[in-house]
C-alpha cells in the first residue's frame, strides 16, 4: 500500500474510533461505606441527600439490589464481576490457610490475578480509568511492601485514596497519590484550609474530571469513587453536625417508624411486610445525649458525602458530559453494629511519634494520637465528631439504618446485604422508566457486565497470560429500557460462615456454618419474619443443594482451618507476583 493511501486509511480509522468512543458513555461508579438501606432520602431516610435524591428522580432506583455484606468482599466483587472467593477475597485482606497449613487461594486476601478489574477490561477498549477513595482489596504489611495489587497496577490511570479500610477522616492512614504515600500536609496537589477525607475524595474526583476534559476530551472514562463515609470513626464537621440537632430526639423506634412510613409511601416496601423488632429501648438509654450525638454525626457524614457527589455532578454538567455519563450509586454493606470505641480503653494508648513524610500512622485502629499530639478519646463521656475521637454509632442506630430489615454488616440477611442502587443516565435511561422503581433482584456481579455492555467490550478469557474466571453477572441495561434482566442463575452469598441463596421469590439463609437454614418468600415477606423451611422442605433442600454446589465451584470450601469467621493462621511473607 502506498504511503498517501496508508495515511488516508489511518485517518479514517482514527476518526471512526473517535466517533465510536464519543458515542459510548462515561461511567461513574460511586460507593459509600457502612450505610443502611433506608439512610438516604430517596430510600426513606431523614438524612438530607438532595443531590442523590435528584439523581434518583431523574433516573432509576433498584429496590432489590445486593452487596456481599462486608467491605473487602464487596469491593472485590464490584471490581471483578465475580463472587468474592473467586476474586481471592473470601474473607478479608488477611490470608487464611487450610487444615494442612497451605494458603487457600480463595482466601489469600489479595485481589486474584485470575480476575480482571473493570478498569483492566475497559482499558483495552479506549477508556481511561480513574479512582478516588478506599481500595481495601490487597494485603498490606508496611509502606515498603509490594504494590502489585494497587489501583495503578490493576488498570487505573490515576489514583488518590487509601489502601487500607478505615481510619481518621482528618488524617487518613495509608493515604496515597498514585503509588506514593502522602499525608494531608505534604500533598503538593491538594491543600485545603481544613482537611476532611470525604471532601478530599470529592475534590480529587473533580480534579481528575477537569484534567481529563482538558487533556483527553473525546475519550470515554470510567471513574470509581469509593467514599469511606459513613464508616467509623464518627468524624464530621461542626456545621454539618449542627443541621441534625433535635432530629433524632424521639429515639430509635420513632425514627424507624417514620422511615417505614415514608418507604411504604414511596413503594420501596410492601405494606404487607412486617417491621422487624427494634433493637434498643430508648427510655432505658443511660447516655441519651451521647447516643443522639452519635447519630447526628453519622447523618452529618452522609450529608457531606452528598454535597461532594453534587460537586461531581456539577462538574459533569459544566463540561456538557452529564447526558452521556452513567452514574451509579450504591453501598458496600448494611449498617454497622460494631462497637468500636463505645467503651473506655483498658489501658492508655501508646505514645504517638511524629511521622516522616514516607511513614504511615501506627495503626488503622484507635491505638494512636492525633498528628498534633492529642490523645484519641473513646467512650460514652466523649462526644464524637472531632479528630481526637474514635467511636462507632452502635447496634441500635445500625438497626435504624437498616429499617425495616434484620441483622447488619457481616450477616447475609437483608439488613446486611440490601443496598440502594441509583442509576442516572439522561442519554441512556428511557423516559418511561425515569423516576421509577425497578424491583428485579440484582447483585454486584452485574456491574462488570453492565460496564462492558455499555463500552461495547468483551470480557476476556485470558489477560496478561492468565486464564480469567468467567464473569458471573448479567447486564443491568435492559432495566434502563424497562425490560427484564434475563437472569437465569440464583444469587449466592457466603461471609464468615453466613450463607444465602436467592432464586426468584425464594431466599434460603443461615447464620454461621452451624446455623440452620431459614427459608423466606421474598414476595410476601422480604423482612424475613416468617421462616417457611418447615412448610416447604423440598424448596429448602433444593436451594441448599444449589448453594453447596456453588460453594464448591466458587472456592468457598474448603473453609479456613480455624473457621471463616476469624482466620488466625500463621502469616506468610507477602507474595510479590
Amino acid at each position: 500500500m502506498n504511503t498517501p493511501l496508508r495515511i488516508v486509511l489511518t485517518c479514517v480509522l482514527a476518526l471512526a474510533w473517535v466517533s465510536q468512543a464519543a458515542a459510548r458513555p462515561n461511567i461513574v461508579l460511586i460507593m459509600s461505606d457502612d450505610m443502611g438501606y433506608s439512610d438516604i432520602g430517596c430510600y426513606g431516610g431523614e438524612i438530607r441527600t438532595p443531590r442523590l435524591d435528584r439523581l434518583a428522580a431523574d433516573g432509576l432506583r433498584f429496590t432489590q439490589f445486593y452487596n456481599t455484606g462486608r467491605c473487602c468482599p464487596t469491593r472485590a466483587s464490584l471490581l471483578t464481576g465475580l463472587y468474592p472467593h473467586q476474586a481471592g477475597i473470601g474473607h478479608m485482606t488477611g490470608e487464611s490457610r487450610g487444615a494442612d497449613g497451605e494458603l487457600l487461594p480463595h482466601y489469600r486476601g489479595d485481589l486474584s490475578r485470575n480476575a480482571v478489574t473493570i478498569a483492566e477490561a475497559l482499558r483495552s477498549y479506549g477508556y481511561l480509568n480513574y479512582m478516588v477513595g478506599k481500595w481495601h482489596v490487597t494485603r498490606f504489611n508496611s509502606n515498603k511492601g509490594p504494590r502489585f495489587n494497587w489501583p495503578l497496577q490493576r488498570g487505573f490511570d490515576r489514583f488518590y485514596g487509601t489502601i487500607k479500610g478505615a481510619g481518621s477522616f482528618y488524617d487518613p492512614t495509608t493515604l496515597c497519590r498514585g503509588d506514593v504515600f502522602i499525608t494531608p500536609d505534604n500533598d503538593p496537589h491538594y491543600k485545603p484550609e481544613t482537611y476532611y477525607y470525604t471532601d478530599a475524595i470529592s475534590d480529587n474526583a473533580v480534579m481528575f474530571l477537569r484534567d481529563h476534559h482538558r487533556e483527553q476530551r473525546g475519550r470515554p472514562f470510567f471513574m470509581y469513587v469509593a467514599y469511606t463515609a459513613a464508616h467509623w470513626p464518627m468524624h464530621a464537621l461542626p456545621e454539618d453536625i449542627e443541621k441534625y440537632k433535635g432530629v433524632y430526639d424521639a429515639g430509635y423506634q420513632a425514627t424507624r417508624d417514620a422511615r417505614l412510613k415514608r418507604m411504604r409511601a414511596m413503594g420501596l416496601i410492601d405494606p404487607g411486610w412486617a417491621m422487624t423488632a427494634t433493637v434498643g429501648d430508648w427510655n432505658s438509654v443511660k447516655h441519651k445525649a451521647w447516643e443522639l450525638r452519635n447519630m447526628e454525626v453519622y447523618a452529618a457524614m452522609v450529608d457531606r458525602m452528598d454535597q461532594g457527589i453534587g460537586k461531581i455532578v456539577d462538574e459533569l454538567r459544566r463540561q456538557g458530559q452529564l447526558d452521556n455519563t452513567l452514574i451509579l450509586f450504591l453501598q458496600d454493606n448494611g449498617g454497622c453494629a460494631e462497637n468500636m470505641g463505645r467503651s473506655k480503653p483498658r489501658k492508655p494508648y501508646p505514645q504517638y511519634k511524629p511521622m516522616k513524610p514516607d511513614q504511615l500512622q501506627p495503626s488503622v485502629w484507635p491505638s494512636m494520637q492525633t498528628r498534633d499530639g492529642r490523645p484519641v478519646r473513646t467512650g460514652p463521656d466523649v462526644m464524637p465528631g472531632p479528630a481526637d475521637t474514635y467511636i462507632a454509632y452502635g447496634r441500635s442506630w445500625a438497626n435504624v439504618s437498616n429499617t425495616p430489615f434484620r441483622e447488619y454488616k457481616h450477616w447475609v440477611h437483608e439488613g446486611g446485604v440490601a443496598t440502594p442502587l441509583i442509576a442516572h443516565w439522561p442519554g441512556g435511561i428511557a423516559p418511561k422508566v425515569r423516576g421509577k422503581l425497578d424491583h428485579q433482584p440484582g447483585h454486584l456481579v452485574d456491574l462488570m457486565a453492565t460496564c462492558l455492555d455499555l463500552a461495547e467490550a468483551r470480557y476476556p478469557a485470558q489477560y496478561d497470560g492468565r486464564t480469567i474466571v468467567p464473569m458471573q453477572g448479567v447486564s443491568l441495561t435492559p432495566a434502563f429500557r424497562g425490560e427484564a434482566l434475563g437472569r437465569t442463575q440464583p444469587i449466592f452469598w457466603e461471609h464468615e460462615g453466613n450463607r444465602a441463596v436467592r432464586d426468584g421469590r425464594w431466599k434460603l439463609v443461615a447464620k454461621g456454618v452451624k446455623g440452620k437454614w431459614e427459608l423466606y418468600d421474598m414476595h410476601a415477606d422480604r423482612t424475613e419474619t416468617h421462616d417457611l423451611a418447615g412448610e416447604h422442605p423440598q424448596v429448602r433442600d433444593r436451594l441448599a443443594e444449589r448453594w453447596e454446589r456453588w460453594a464448591e465451584r466458587a472456592g468457598v470450601k474448603p473453609y479456613p482451618a480455624r473457621g471463616p469467621w476469624q482466620p488466625k493462621a500463621k502469616r506468610a511473607p507477602p507474595h510479590t507476583e
